[in-house]
């Protein structure tokens, strides 16, 4: 089975959605148990190695209070 590799937008995300996780004071292990996914999953969209659902990137906002275009830093 090949490595899974980031991409660069998925980084940009990531890094963002982690930002963002981070300054509402949310661990990885609170923030995914509020989202309704995985810690693992959770820690793939952070480094950029899955991007979220469009379903998942909804919930991720509405726990965050912000709009999902704030979501994309991009």
């Amino acid at each position: 089975m090949a490595a899974r590799k980031a991409t660069k937008r998925g980084e940009q995300l990531g890094r963002h959605i982690a930002k963002l996780r981070k300054k509402k004071g949310f661990t990885q292990e609170q923030f995914a148990e509020k989202v309704g996914i995985s810690l693992t999953w959770l820690s793939y969209i952070e480094i950029g190695y899955h991007k979220p659902s469009l379903d998942v990137i909804y919930k991720m906002a509405k726990v965050l209070g912000i709009k999902v275009k704030d979501l994309f830093p991009f």
